[in-house]
C-alpha cells in the first residue's frame, strides 16, 4: 500500500535564514520574517518537515560539523516554541568536488527519509534557493520542486534558462507555501 504521508523538504540557509556566507555562528541566524507561520501552516496541513543542507563550509575548513549542529540546534531551539519541529536535519558535509552520499542535487536524503518516515514522495514537495536543490526534489519524484528567490535564488532563476518551466518560482516561503496549499 502506498503511504499518505506527504513532507516539505527545505534548503536551509537562504531558505529558512538570511544567507550568511558560511553561516557557523549561531547567534548569526537570522529567520526571514514568514518562516513561522509558514511553516506553522504546513504542519496544520499535515506536512512532516525535512531540512537537508548541504554544508561545503565543513569540507572546505571553514567551520567545523559541531558549528553547524550548534546552528541547527539554535534554528530547532527558535521554531520548537512556535509548535514546529523537523523530523530530521540531512546535511552533507562534503565540498563539492568531493564524492557525497547526499549532496544536493543527489536524491539520496529524500529517498532516505521516505523509506525512514514511510513518506509518498510524489505527495511531497522540495524547497530552496538553488538548482542543486530543485534538482534535488526532481531527481527524487516529489510532487514539485519550488525555487524561492529569497537567498540565492533571484540569481538562480535568472541562469535557469530552459529548466525554469520545470519548477514553481515565488518569492518567498509564504508563495510556496500557497502554492503547495492551492491557495
Amino acid at each position: 500500500m502506498i503511504s499518505a504521508r506527504k513532507a516539505v523538504f527545505l534548503d536551509r540557509d537562504g531558505t529558512l535564514n538570511i544567507e550568511k556566507s558560511y553561516l557557523c555562528d549561531p547567534d548569526q541566524l537570522v529567520l526571514f520574517p514568514d518562516v513561522i507561520p509558514s511553516l506553522q501552516r504546513l504542519i496544520e496541513n499535515h506536512f512532516l518537515l525535512f531540512v537537508v543542507t548541504n554544508q561545503s563550509g565543513i569540507g572546505r575548513g571553514y567551520y567545523t560539523e559541531e558549528d553547524m549542529h550548534r546552528v541547527n540546534k539554535r534554528l530547532e531551539a527558535v521554531l520548537r516554541p512556535e509548535g514546529i519541529t523537523f523530523q530530521k536535519i540531512y546535511f552533507a558535509p562534503e565540498a563539492p568536488e568531493i564524492p557525497s552520499y547526499g549532496r544536493k542535487p543527489s536524491p539520496q536524503f529524500l529517498l532516505d527519509a521516505a523509506a525512514e518516515f514511510d513518506l509518498n514522495l510524489a505527495h511531497s514537495y522540495m524547497i530552496g534557493d538553488k538548482l542543486s536543490d530543485v534538482e534535488c526534489g526532481w531527481n527524487a519524484g516529489v510532487q514539485a520542486s519550488i525555487l524561492l528567490r529569497t537567498g540565492y535564488g533571484s540569481e538562480t532563476e535568472r541562469a535557469m534558462n530552459d529548466k525554469r518551466h520545470a519548477c514553481i518560482i515565488v518569492d518567498d516561503l509564504t508563495g510556496a507555501v500557497a502554492r503547495i496549499l492551492g491557495h
